[in-house]
């Protein structure tokens, strides 16, 4: 990880002078501790339910592609609030870019400013994410950060939407916001925001959003301001840095259960398979994860090398990162086990993760990152796949990996922008079945309602349902994937990053593969056509319509093994065919639809023959 003393190194003259001591706990009592760390998070669900209600978009309103965190004045994270990991894991880094390059130029914080971030070279977690940072000032010293970052829906690259698979560098994909001060002291920078609003296609939505982001920004400040004033200052910075210690104490000693060794998995991400770039059809990926005492290190120096032309490299610390520390915090602290532990920079000490610059997991400056979501989430599945081998019975079998479209198009001489989440699907689990139709891991974004689709764009939901026979089946099964067919009822067109359409999600104990997505155009016409999971601004006609497919996930154990009545509940759910049960799960049932108990021991006696 980041050494965060260097970046304290660079705020140190603004700031109070630090209360760090190996100990705060011989500084402040057990309950003052957790009352003001309660009174911290509290904050940052007040930011999230802010940002949430005062957004333009719906993917920030709906789906709540957002994060809301509190930092101290060395970028450490103090508290975040429930929304999405991959918008919440950078946030730390997105900081200690914009205080690298304030220290570049010679700029410094002054109470009343509010920093806009987007660069994926300095933390961002790729340039549609938006960080506005509010410095916290208290008695005129520098000590903390109120941070929130927000999914915008044009960022100004050269292609609509933020769904982009085809572009040559950074600077392709995006305007770039390089900790720049869009409020200095207060005042507005007024040639700054025109700046922005003239180069992206829907200015309205967008600087709605950015205005919605300053506000829970600014009432996250004014709050942290407020606790100060309650509890006193030292006590909070020292509640703070108590907290921390338990988060990484907690982790630590789940570690040291673990037994030490070199844990690894592998696989490969859809590509490019129209290229003619052999090193494009098919991106190796590999994760070696070593415990170590109280310490993990993973290693992805097996991956592959970044793609200069392509945007599915992954920035390291704002994408690669958060994936691993999301799968070891949720593994190893499994909240049904172990008490709620807080999610802070205490979480990430006790992990390392390495990655050779040049790799698509690391990649170099001017390489471009814009599609690094899916590619991310399969760094996070592999992860878990690796985790797996030490700690089974609390993982998963292979997760169904998403796919992001941007539906876009001009009426009456204006831009509409949408993206639309197509559903994953969990794997099965030692004692449950995976989860249908969910975004998975680091996304945990909600799915958009239809009527809000089609009250808001030119579009038309013909289907959305759970998919049939298409379970990684085993003892639990896999989840369901999903379908989502979407019309256009004016001209538009239509750009996706997605994944899983090559590579079925890994089975687990016995348990079978999942099954492949799909895109589909024009799905049952005589013109149906069939396309790859990345899809580059493709032109579609009013009355065309698209056909999303979302993978199902890997099984859990001996699909013989399951219990016929779980088998015939899926069934009358329409999840499983009655040929499948009977072929796969060797369950046979009779015309009412009960188990029919004696054919069902002979089907399966003959499937263990086999």
């Amino acid at each position: 990880m980041t050494d965060t003393d260097d970046t304290a190194a660079t705020v140190r003259e603004q700031t109070a002078p630090l209360l760090d001591v190996d100990d705060p706990g011989d500084r402040i009592d057990p309950v003052t501790s957790r009352v003001v760390a309660g009174s911290l998070t509290n904050i940052c669900d007040e930011m999230g339910h802010k940002l949430m209600r005062t957004s333009y978009s719906s993917i920030i309103r709906e789906s709540e592609d957002f994060g809301c965190a509190l930092l101290d004045e060395r970028a450490r994270q103090l508290c975040e609030t429930d929304s999405t990991p991959l918008q919440m894991g950078p946030i730390p880094a997105y900081v200690r870019g914009v205080i690298d390059l304030f220290a570049e130029r010679g700029q410094r914080f002054e109470p009343g400013d509010v920093v806009l971030h987007n660069d994926p070279y300095h933390g961002a977690t790729h340039a549609p994410d938006f960080a506005v940072v509010v410095p916290v000032f208290y008695e005129d010293e520098l000590t903390g950060f109120s941070v929130t970052t927000a999914h915008h829906l044009d960022v100004g690259a050269d292609k609509p939407g933020t769904c982009i698979i085809e572009t040559i560098d950074a600077y392709s994909e995006s305007i770039r916001l390089d900790a720049l001060k869009i409020v200095e002291g207060g005042e507005r920078n007024e040639t700054a925001w025109q700046l922005i609003a003239d180069n992206i296609r829907t200015p309205a939505m967008v600087m709605g959003d950015v205005e919605a982001q300053i506000s829970a920004a600014r009432a996250g400040a004014e709050r942290m301001v407020d606790l100060f004033e309650e509890h006193g200052h030292e006590t909070v910075k020292y509640a703070g840095q108590d907290a921390m210690n338990y988060s990484e104490e907690h982790l630590r000693r789940r570690i040291e259960s673990l037994p030490d060794g070199t844990y690894s998995a592998e696989g490969y991400l859809d590509g490019f398979p129209e290229s003619t770039d052999p090193d494009e059809k098919d991106v190796f990926l590999a994760v070696d994860l070593t415990v170590e005492g109280s310490s993990v290190d993973v290693d992805l120096s097996r991956c592959d090398d970044q793609l200069d032309n392509r945007p599915i490299n992954m920035p390291f610390e704002g994408t690669v990162v958060p994936a691993v520390l999301l799968v070891l915090r949720s593994t190893l602290l499994d909240t049904e086990e172990h008490d709620l532990i807080p999610q802070n920079h205490g979480i990430t000490r006790p992990v390392s993760v390495h990655a050779p610059k040049g790799s698509i997991v690391n990649p170099r400056f001017p390489a471009p990152t814009i599609a690094r979501f899916c590619p991310g989430n399969r760094i996070a599945d592999l992860t878990l796949k690796a985790l797996a081998e030490v700690v089974p019975e609390q993982t998963c079998a292979g997760t169904g990996n998403l796919k992001i479209s941007t539906f876009s198009g001009v009426t009456d001489d204006e831009y509409w922008v949408y993206m639309d989440i197509t559903s994953g699907s969990y794997g099965g689990r030692p004692g449950k079945d995976g989860i249908d139709a969910v975004d998975t891991l680091y996304a945990n974004t909600r799915n958009n309602p239809i009527e809000d689709i089609e009250s808001h764009y030119p579009l038309r939901v013909s289907t959305y349902e759970l998919r049939e026979d298409a379970e990684g089946a085993g003892r639990n099964r896999g989840g369901a994937g999903t379908i989502r067919e979407i019309e256009f009822t004016s001209p538009g067109r239509v750009s996706i990053e997605g994944d899983g359409n090559e590579y079925p999600p890994w089975g687990f104990a016995g348990g079978n593969e999942g099954t492949t997505g799909a895109i589909v155009r024009n799905a049952g016409d005589e013109n149906e056509e069939s396309l790859p999971s990345k899809l580059e601004n493709r032109p579609m006609a009013a009355g065309q319509r698209l056909r999303l497919v979302g993978p199902g996930a890997g099984g859990w154990g001996d699909p013989t093994e399951r219990d016929p009545e779980k088998v015939r509940a899926d069934v009358l759910d329409d999840l499983v065919s009655r040929e499948r049960a009977r072929e796969i799960y060797g369950v046979i049932l009779t015309d009412d639809g009960s188990v029919d108990e004696a054919a069902t021991r002979e089907r399966r006696q003959a499937l263990d023959d086999d």
